[in-house]
């Protein structure tokens, strides 16, 4: 007889991609134990996903690693630019666009990358394992159920039990679909497409004129070409459904030069949807990346976004798996992430449809994870109801609700307030720290007047999200507590 002894986790985290791996490293940075299942023997061998913004390489400064992170994307430092031609060979650079008014804004600590997905997950892998997580590629979930106390999990036979789950398994989530869980949204966006992943050495065809995207106008082989690591992997999208045509010749065309090495590596059908979850939580069960939410790639916020997800999930799970917060804190995630997820599909699909609406999002709003969060694990005075954060301008300024406004602590500009909480909580005041630090059960930052008016203070969430903010020396004690215990 084959019986398995139950293992046991904190949290099993279903999905090996991007967003599933980040969770995995957010749940180690908090010291919670956690096994991760991926279907897949490996991680992904498309490049998927290739801009991270400036919000998502936060996340990675957290986790110490930024400069990894950094390294691994070199081969397209320096490839911001678009470009635009009849084919490859005649595409000329265009400049460097800028958002109006950002001019010597300095956004982050750290700059946005551009890494294919393929070569970032290996990385994150890595990361994982090396921080304790039980990491398990070619491991299914085959079924699962959960109680007052936590969930059982069917691992091929492999029983597991884990007090919470984390779904990062895709857009068409087999976790979501077993919960019930419905969508809500536009549904599919524009024409369908098809995505063709080839290799050929363009090195030279491209050098000086290195791009990001690049779209070619030839009208027997319109799209746009997308460069995966700037020299010889390469994604040519392109409207139609056809995957049966010939691609060699296709591509040929639309580069305008021979490719004698060409060789296409795979075609894949897609079409751009909008959905959101109408749950991000079901009990002990919580939806996280392209499972909670898909959405069209033209703001390159689909991975962007789940990484967010994760980060806040994160330290909402420790808190409750250590005791420091009671089980009602995690119905703040679906409060939170749920219309952040929907201004952001939004705000997607609006660029795909059109890209030259008036009211579209200022882009650093949505690259430095600007969108304010109304409900959720917040304090808000009564005057803050009316201090909202602006989407169409980028004016960060600490608000309740925000992630907290970037700004150097060193001349070095090693420091910033960004790493000022996570993995704990932060309270950064104006003036005087020794009367705050003296009421307060955390760390005490002090900060020059032209960040925050003389006398006030914002408490930090380690999610880098303002959760309070005052002049009362003995609130932030009972904030905590009461954020931390919230009524169910």
């Amino acid at each position: 007889m084959n019986v398995h002894r139950t293992r046991e986790t904190d949290v099993l985290v279903v999905g090996g991609g991007l967003v599933g791996l980040t969770t995995a490293l957010v749940l180690r940075h908090h010291g919670a134990a956690v096994t991760l299942v991926e279907t897949r023997s490996t991680t992904s061998a498309q490049p998927k996903a290739r801009r991270f913004h400036v919000r998502s390489m936060e996340v990675f400064r957290e986790l110490g690693l930024a400069p990894t992170v950094h390294e691994a994307a070199r081969d397209l430092a320096g490839h911001d630019h678009m470009a635009l031609g009849r084919t490859l060979a005649e595409a000329e650079q265009q400049p460097l666009w800028r958002p109006g008014g950002a001019d010597g804004v300095d956004v982050s600590p750290e700059p946005p990358c551009l890494l294919a997905q393929d070569a970032l997950e290996p990385v994150l892998r890595d990361a994982a394992a090396d921080a304790g997580a039980d990491i398990r590629f070619g491991t299914a979930l085959t079924g699962f159920d959960q109680d007052g106390s936590g969930v059982r999990a069917d691992l091929q036979g492999r029983p597991l039990r884990a007090r919470h789950l984390v779904a990062a398994d895709g857009a068409r989530s087999s976790v979501r679909a077993a919960l019930g869980i419905g969508r809500s949204g536009r549904g599919a966006i524009g024409d369908p497409s098809v995505s063709v992943y080839f290799r050929a050495d363009l090195a030279d065809v491209v050098r000086g004129r290195e791009f990001n995207l690049c779209r070619i106008e030839h009208p027997d082989a319109p799209g746009a070409l997308a460069s995966v690591d700037g020299r010889s992997r390469w994604v040519l999208l392109t409207a139609g459904t056809r995957t049966d045509r010939d691609w060699p010749a296709f591509l040929r065309t639309a580069l305008g030069v021979p490719a004698a090495d060409l060789e296409v590596l795979s075609v894949l059908p897609w079409q751009a949807e909008m959905l959101v979850a109408d749950r991000y939580s079901a009990g002990r069960v919580h939806l996280a990346g392209d499972a909670a939410h898909v959405m069209p790639p033209f703001a390159a916020m689909g991975a962007n976004t789940g990484i967010s997800d994760v980060h806040e999930l994160g330290w909402k799970l420790a808190a409750v798996l250590r005791g420091d917060a009671a089980p009602a804190l995690l119905d703040s995630y679906d409060a939170e992430r749920r219309p952040a997820g929907w201004f952001t599909a939004d705000q997607s699909t609006r660029r795909a449809t059109d890209p030259g609406a008036a009211d579209l999002a200022h882009p650093f709003v949505l690259a430095a994870g600007g969108y304010q969060y109304r409900d959720g694990a917040l304090h808000r005075s009564p005057g803050d109801a009316h201090d909202v954060e602006p989407v169409h301008e980028f004016a960060p300024a600490g608000r309740v609700g925000t992630r907290v406004p970037h700004r150097w602590l060193d001349e070095a500009h090693t420091r910033s307030t960004v790493d000022l909480a996570g993995p704990g909580w932060a309270l950064l005041v104006a003036g005087d720290p020794q009367s705050w630090a003296a009421a307060a059960p955390l760390p005490v930052h002090r900060l020059d007047a032209d960040f925050l008016p003389s006398g006030q203070a914002l408490l930090l969430r380690p999610d880098d999200v303002v959760a309070w903010r005052g002049t009362d020396v003995t609130a932030p004690r009972r904030v905590l507590e009461d954020l931390l215990h919230p009524s169910a």
